[in-house]
């Protein structure tokens, strides 16, 4: 049977705003602070279209910005819609000349929406036998769907494309295609602001349409409407509804000239291609382009496309060991070997729970071995219920080594420092050797890592990295797993194989690509002396866990629901009736109706209740303080006391936390599984939850070492505030001396009140804080909070001259950096928006100096954990809690454990202020704090 002729018609505007959304939260930004967002994947998308799609007719069609009948018709009409962001309107007229290089016809007619011009063109293809496909998200160009129109919908990043034929309008509308306009017409479409009938939806609109099948229809039967309420609800509304009706229609009589069969992809303009790829900074586009140029040349037949860009494979060899001799082959390469690349293949994401089922290995590019390890038995995870540990059959392997011959074979070899190992998020793959007794040294590159160092806003997952630098398409988990419902156990070795195989080939690759990226921009000694270094710190720390007095956390849980108890009895005393304290709605009811307190935000179900709505009314009646007591003892309850001694590890018997390296846009760590950089320290009651965290025996002790003021200290080095740097040296009290020289009085007549409008401006200074900002922390109005800012500024000039600089810089090279070279991009820095670039400053001030910190502490981290191993210290690092180092100590080593942590810490970076370290020792970490 003959294949009928295709015609692909874009909806420009679509695909770019679905584009530039798409990398909404991690910005595309290139050098010169361009957003390319937009362009990046509309590039991406029309690639994958014409090689995969291979249309025989094809066009891309732009709205214009002169009104059309449907503006004259409505003024409302799309008027609600908010202006299309600034960084991607600078960038449509690129995107425009990128499409007309790749010689694609690009169709604009003023006065009409795309989507006419688009319908137009499908019902004349439609009559002559062409098969169009129109690409596109919007529902409205459904009501053309026939036996030769079908929408196209693009998936989202990551997700199969959706093609929409009448059964699948069907399926959407519960009406076919030529009905479509009348559901839209009922229901309006809130996107356009086309009104429709208030009050009916979908589920209202479906029976109608069904039932009377015209608008026209339902209006001459309005009687026949058994629903009073709706019945009443078109009656009033019969304009509305045909104006919708009109408003909706996609009009497919549109002038257009054009002969649908002139409509075709020339080859591409590939020097005026690579010149934009050039300037915009795509390297991968780039190098995808001369391939293919290079290709063509060669008159070699085109690559098959992947799934969701069009990438290119190389030729690999991937190994997975079935036998002895394969194995001994294997032992022979890591024997040889000086540096490689190695993965785990395990049965959780929690590496101290996972049970090993295979290692990889990469030693050179495009090759790859796996080795299978036994595995005793498989169960399904549950959650304690009839179904949990249910057993599942092993998929069988022709060879497979025992963890005793693995850790005979490999413990050396994973345990030598000279042969240098890679990997991607390599601390989880050394945590799970950690549990059989391989400790892996020697780590020296982490490609998760160096992507976050080089791009902080990106992606780093493996198959991400892949993609952009590699232009290739891994296979992800989901589908090696079939979207996660198998247990990788159950999983063909050979397919788990080369799918391992595969992630440490990608990795090696990837390896050289980013170390030399990264020395581009100078951040080698970033990596090599902090970033990498911590890696086998971190794993230490996570593999040791922390010792949680258990039977504490269950009597103060008794004491907590206790407390609870009283406070409802209280807070329904102060209601007047019993309630659900826990219903939003029931609550908002006894505040706002029944108490008559001020309404504040109002949201989908009511009138919000939310903490700071309740904090506003503090003062106005007793039971607002009663539930915001409530809410504090029910969430430490529930997120702490109940939750940690859950989360204890059945084998250790100690709380394993996960730090992590690649989160913070400014470098710090963060902590999660259970998160204990959050745990509360503004209220006594929160603290009292460090009283949970022991020592592991009663021959030791914990200790806390905390820095002091240590952003402060480094604002003043980064600033050169000789004012500053004077007080720190002189070891006064920085927020008593900065009080003296704002308020322009001795050190000693400061009182406390000064003192503390003295911290806000200190701490809020470094986050860029502003007048409305600081009157709002102090309380004071606004014209006052200004006044203090003027005079710190005059007090501390080299700190006014650093934020004007900072900003000044981050708006010309598009990011800023710490003293150790981290990076961070400013993607709004430039921003037209005034809300959106404040936000951007307050970035930029703020991260030289947060960062510089956290690489303080990471260099610290590195010296302390050095030190315990060199010197065979029986303590160890526990935790990092941002400016704070928590230990669990031997008694017969606190004296030196301490002397060694003050070295480190003080040491640990040359600032020209003194840094001052709080050191404390206690049973447990709030007496040690």
């Amino acid at each position: 049977m003959k294949q009928k002729e295709t015609l692909y018609l874009v909806d420009g505007m679509g695909i770019a705003y679905r584009s530039y959304y798409a990398f909404i939260r991690n910005p595309l930004i290139n050098s010169k602070g361009q957003n390319t967002g937009s362009i990046f994947g509309f590039v991406n998308f029309l690639n994958k279209l014409l090689d995969d799609r291979k249309p025989d007719h094809v066009a891309v069609v732009f709205d214009t910005a002169e009104p059309t009948f449907r503006h004259i018709r409505y003024a409302e009409y799309k008027a609600q819609r908010n202006k299309m962001p600034d960084e991607m309107s600078d960038m449509m007229d690129t995107l425009k000349q990128v499409i007309r290089a790749f010689n694609l016809p690009l169709l604009e007619y003023p006065g009409f929406e795309a989507d006419d011009v688009m319908g137009t063109l499908a019902r004349t293809a439609e009559k002559q036998g062409v098969l169009t496909y129109l690409v596109t998200s919007d529902k409205d160009f459904l009501q053309l769907v026939s036996p030769l129109i079908k929408v196209y919908r693009p998936g989202k990043f990551g997700e199969d494309d959706e093609i929409l034929d009448e059964t699948g309008v069907v399926k959407r509308f519960g009406v076919p295609a030529h009905q479509v306009i009348e559901i839209l017409a009922l229901t309006g479409d809130a996107s356009d602001n086309v009104p429709g009938v208030p009050g009916i939806g979908p589920k209202s609109a479906e029976p109608l349409v069904q039932q009377f099948g015209t608008l026209e229809n339902i209006y001459e039967h309005l009687e026949e409407i058994k629903q009073a309420g709706l019945r009443e609800k078109l009656r009033k509304n019969k304009e509305l509804a045909f104006l919708s009706k009109e408003l909706v229609t996609i009009d497919t009589h549109v002038p257009v000239t054009v002969d649908v069969h002139e409509l075709k992809a020339c080859p591409k303009d590939t020097k005026t291609l690579l010149k934009f790829y050039t300037d915009l900074e795509f390297r991968s586009l780039a190098r995808r382009l001369t391939e293919e140029t290079v290709q063509t040349e060669s008159q070699m037949e085109p690559e098959a496309p992947a799934a969701l860009l069009n990438i290119h494979t190389s030729p690999h060899t991937y190994i997975v060991i079935g036998s002895e001799t394969n194995y001994r082959e294997l032992l022979k390469e890591c024997g040889a070997a000086k540096t490689f690349v190695f993965d785990t293949e395990t049965t959780s994401s929690d590496a101290l729970r996972a049970e090993l089922v295979g290692l990889s290995f990469c030693f050179e590019p495009h090759r790859a071995y796996y080795l299978p390890i036994a595995v005793s038995t498989a169960t399904i995870e549950g959650d304690g219920g009839l179904f949990d540990s249910i057993p599942v059959e092993i998929a069988p392997a022709a060879f497979a080594l025992s963890t005793e011959r693995l850790i005979a074979d490999f413990k050396a070899l994973f345990e030598d420092e000279a042969i240098k190992k890679y990997g991607q998020n390599i601390k989880y793959d050394m945590l799970v050797l950690k549990q059989l007794g391989i400790h892996p040294r020697g780590i020296v590159f982490d490609t998760m890592i160096a992507s976050y160092l080089l791009r902080s806003d990106g992606k780093h997952s493996l198959d991400a990295l892949a993609a952009e630098h590699l232009n290739y398409k891994m296979v992800s988990f989901g589908e090696l797993t079939d979207k996660g419902k198998k247990d990788i156990r159950t999983i063909p070795v050979e397919e788990v194989g080369a799918y391992s195989a595969e992630d440490a080939d990608m990795t090696f690759q990837l390896g050289d690509i980013l170390h030399n990226k990264l020395g581009t921009i100078g951040m080698r000694s970033l990596c090599d002396q902090i970033e990498f270094p911590l890696i086998s710190v971190l794993a230490a720390m996570e593999y040791t866990g922390v010792s949680l007095d258990e039977p504490f956390l269950a009597a103060m849980s008794k004491d907590l629901e206790q407390q609870l108890g009283e406070l409802i009895q209280t807070i329904h005393a102060d209601a007047g009736e019993q309630f659900n304290l826990n219903s939003t709605q029931q609550l908002a009811a006894i505040l706002f109706e029944k108490l008559h307190l001020r309404t504040m935000r109002k949201t989908k179900t009511g009138y919000s209740t939310d903490v700071s709505v309740l904090e506003s009314l503090q003062g106005e009646h007793p039971i607002i303080d009663h539930i915001l007591e409530y809410r504090q003892i029910s969430k430490l309850k529930s997120t702490y006391v109940d939750a940690l001694p859950r989360l204890v590890h059945p084998t250790t018997h100690r709380l394993h936390t996960s730090f992590n390296q690649a989160v913070a846009a400014t470098g710090r760590l963060s902590s999660s599984d259970p998160n204990l950089q959050n745990i509360p320290i503004r209220t006594e009651l929160g603290r009292s939850i460090r009283k949970a965290f022991i020592p592991g025996d009663a021959n030791m002790v914990m200790m806390s070492a905390d820095y002091s003021q240590i952003e402060l200290r480094v604002m003043a080095h980064i600033a050169g505030d000789s004012g500053l740097q004077e007080a720190f040296t002189a070891g006064e009290d920085i927020h008593t001396s900065t009080a003296a020289r704002v308020f322009g009085i001795p050190a000693a007549e400061v009182t406390k009140d000064m003192r503390r409008k003295a911290k806000e401006v200190n701490f809020g200074i470094m986050y860029g804080i502003g007048a409305f900002g600081l009157a709002a922390r102090l309380e004071i109005p606004q014209s006052d909070a200004k006044d203090i800012i003027a005079r710190y500024f005059a007090r501390f000039p080299g700190v006014n001259e650093y934020i004007a600089k900072t900003i000044a810089q981050a708006r010309q090279d598009g990011f800023v950096s710490t003293l150790s070279g981290r990076r961070r991009y400013i993607a709004d820095i430039n921003n037209k928006n005034a809300n959106i670039r404040g936000n951007a400053e307050r970035q930029a001030i703020n991260m030289p100096i947060q960062g510089t910190a956290a690489d303080m502490i990471k260099l610290a981290m590195i010296d302390i954990h050095r030190t315990i191993e060199q010197r065979g210290f029986r303590s160890r690092m526990l935790l990092q809690v941002h400016d704070e180092l928590v230990f669990e100590v031997d008694k017969k080593e606190v004296e030196d454990v301490r002397e060694a942590v003050l070295h480190s810490m003080k040491h640990a970076f040359p600032l020209c202020v003194p840094l001052e370290v709080e050191v404390g020792i206690g049973k447990n970490w709030l007496e040690a704090h």
